[in-house]
């Protein structure tokens, strides 16, 4: 059963704000009130443990690559200054 939902005391700055991105997205302020409500109402949100196992799941190598650039550039440097000896 449908429930009507009610703000009170909203400001006028905001209600402006909401008019004017229900006309850039062709609707009305109602039909924009619920495009919000219906996406807030089924955004979901992951846990950290959700987050844990994506990460384990992209089954990085331990060893980094911008580290890998930081050692060959030191390799470098530390061979041109052996060449100037």
């Amino acid at each position: 059963m449908p429930v009507t939902l009610s703000i009170k005391n909203a400001p006028d700055d905001v209600v402006a704000k909401l008019k004017a991105r229900a006309a850039r997205n062709h609707r009305s302020l109602q039909g924009e009130l619920m495009a919000i409500v219906t996406a807030a109402a089924e955004e979901s949100h992951a846990t950290l443990a959700d987050i844990r196992d994506s990460v384990r799941g992209l089954k990085l190598s331990a060893r980094s690559e911008s580290a890998e650039i930081v050692r060959q550039m030191r390799d470098e440097r530390t061979r041109a200054l052996g060449d100037r000896r």
